[in-house]
C-alpha cells in the first residue's frame, strides 16, 4: 500500500478534513433525496395503475447508468479528483429532480421518467464513490482497524438516511401532490450544492493525469472476486425489496403509502445502525486479527441464504403474512447489513490508496449490476407469481433471492483469508489465495 498522509490531496490538514466532512454531508443529502424520490415514483405510478413490471422498468435506466457511472466515474475521479465527481453528482441530481418537479403532467410518462431516473443513477453513484473513496485518503495507511470503523459508520449512516428518505417520500405523497413533493427535494439538493461550492477549499485527493481508462478493469484478483460476490449479494436484496415488497405491503396487506414507506424507512434505518455497529458485532475470534476477511463474508452469505427461504416457506404454509414478512425482513436486514459492511471494508482493504477511486468505481459497478438484475426480476417475478395467488408474487421473488445469496456465498469462498497483527497495513502482497 502506498503511503498517504491523513489529508491526502491537501496541504492543510484542517482543509482536508473539512472537505471530507463536506463531501460526506453532500452524500448524505443526496441519499435522503434519492430515497424519497424512489418512494414517490414507485407509489405514485403504481397508484396510477402501472403493473409491477412497468414500475420496475421505470428504474432500469437508474441501474444501467449506475453501472456506467461507476465505470467512468472511477476514471474521472482518479484523473480529475474526487471534488469533480462530487459536483457532477450533485448537479445531475438537481437536474433529474427538476425534470420531474417542473414538467407538464402530460410529460410524466414511462420514457421521460426513465430518463430522469438515469440522471439520478449517475448522481447517486458519483456522490457515493466520492465519499467512500475519500475515507481511504483521510485514514492513515497503517490504521486498518480505523479504516474498518470509519467505513462501517459511513455505510451505516448512509443507509439510515436512505431510510429517512423512504419515510419522507411516503409521507410527502400522503400530504402533497407528486410534483410539489419533488420540488421540496429540488430545494434540498440545490442548497447542498451551493454550500459545498462555497465552503470547499482546494481538492480532495490528488488528480492523476496519467490515469488510463483501461485501469478501471481491476487486475487485482481479490477485488474481482469480491465484485462478483457483490453482484449476487445485492441482486438478492433488490429482487424482492425494490418492487415486490412495497407492492405486497400496499396491495396484499393494505398498508397506506406512509405506512409502507415508514416501515421500509425503519427497516433501512435499522439496517444502517447495524452496519455502523458491525466492528463491535463481529469481533474476530482469531488471535491477532481484528478485521474481517473472506471467511467472514462467506459465513455471513450462507447464513443469509436461509432467511428468504424461510420467509417463502412461511408464506407458502399460510402463516400470517404480516408477521412472517415483518419478522423475516428484520432478521434478513441484520444479517445482510453485516455482510454489506464487511464487503465495504474489504474493497478498501484490498486496494492501494493511489488506485482507490478506480477500484471503488469498479466494485460499485458490480454493485449496480446486481441491483439492475434484482430490479428487473423483482417486477417480472412478482407479476408472474400473481397468476397463482396474491402472496405468490413475493414468494417467487424470495426464492430468487435465496438462489442469488447462495451464489454470493460460493463466490465468497474464493476470497483471501488473511491473518496478522491488529492495525497492520494491508498490502496486496499479503492477500494471497
Amino acid at each position: 500500500m502506498s503511503d498517504r498522509s491523513p489529508t491526502a490531496g491537501s496541504d492543510n490538514p484542517r482543509a482536508g478534513l473539512r472537505n471530507y466532512i463536506l463531501v460526506t454531508a453532500a452524500y448524505w443529502s443526496d441519499t435522503v433525496t434519492d430515497g424519497a424520490a424512489r418512494m414517490l415514483v414507485l407509489f405514485y405510478f403504481y397508484n396510477l395503475g402501472y403493473t409491477p413490471l412497468a414500475v420496475a422498468l421505470l428504474f432500469i435506466f437508474y441501474e444501467v447508468f449506475g453501472i456506467l457511472t461507476n465505470l467512468f466515474g472511477g476514471y474521472i475521479g482518479a484523473r480529475f479528483g474526487l471534488k469533480t465527481t462530487l459536483f457532477i453528482g450533485l448537479g445531475a441530481q438537481l437536474v433529474a429532480l427538476s425534470m420531474l418537479a417542473f414538467a407538464p403532467q402530460s410529460w410524466l410518462v414511462v420514457a421521460y421518467v426513465m430518463a430522469s431516473q438515469a440522471l439520478s443513477g449517475i448522481a447517486k453513484d458519483m456522490t457515493k464513490m466520492s465519499s467512500k473513496s475519500a475515507v481511504k485518503l483521510i485514514v492513515p495507511a497503517d490504521a486498518s482497524a480505523t479504516l474498518y470503523r470509519w467505513v462501517a459508520i459511513l455505510t451505516g449512516s448512509k443507509n439510515a438516511l436512505k431510510g429517512v428518505g423512504f419515510f419522507l417520500g411516503g409521507l410527502l405523497l400522503t400530504l402533497l401532490d407528486f410534483q410539489t413533493a419533488i420540488r421540496l427535494l429540488v430545494a434540498l439538493v440545490g442548497g447542498t450544492l451551493l454550500l459545498a461550492a462555497l465552503l470547499m477549499r482546494g481538492g480532495l485527493g490528488e488528480a492523476n493525469r496519467k490515469a488510463k481508462f483501461g485501469q478501471m478493469f481491476s487486475r487485482n484478483e481479490a477485488v474481482n472476486k469480491l465484485a462478483a460476490a457483490r453482484i449476487f449479494l445485492f441482486g438478492a436484496r433488490d429482487v424482492w425489496f425494490v418492487v415486490g415488497l412495497p407492492v405486497f405491503l400496499s396491495s396484499v396487506l393494505g398498508w397506506t403509502f406512509w405506512q409502507s414507506g415508514g416501515f421500509l424507512a425503519l427497516w433501512v434505518i435499522g439496517y444502517g445502525i447495524v452496519q455502523a455497529a458491525t466492528p463491535g458485532l463481529l469481533r474476530s475470534r482469531v488471535e491477532g486479527q481484528h478485521e474481517p476477511d473472506g471467511q467472514t463474508a462467506t459465513v455471513l452469505a450462507f447464513v443469509l441464504a436461509s432467511l428468504p427461504a424461510a420467509i417463502a416457506l412461511g408464506l407458502g404454509a399460510g402463516l400470517a403474512p404480516a408477521g412472517v414478512v415483518v419478522v423475516g425482513l428484520i432478521v434478513f436486514g441484520i444479517v445482510f447489513a453485516l455482510n454489506s459492511a464487511v464487503h465495504s471494508y474489504l474493497i478498501l482493504a484490498y486496494t492501494d490508496s493511489d488506485k482507490v477511486a478506480m477500484s471503488v468505481g469498479f466494485y460499485y459497478m458490480a454493485n449496480a449490476m446486481g441491483r439492475l438484475a434484482g430490479t428487473v426480476l423483482s417486477g417480472a417475478l412478482y407479476q408472474w407469481g400473481l397468476q397463482s395467488g396474491p402472496a405468490d408474487g413475493l414468494i417467487a421473488c424470495l426464492w430468487a433471492s435465496t438462489a442469488f445469496v447462495l451464489v454470493a456465498g460460493i463466490l465468497s469462498l474464493l476470497l483471501p483469508r488473511r491473518t496478522g497483527a491488529p492495525g497492520k497495513p494491508i498490502k496486496l502482497d499479503d492477500l494471497g489465495d
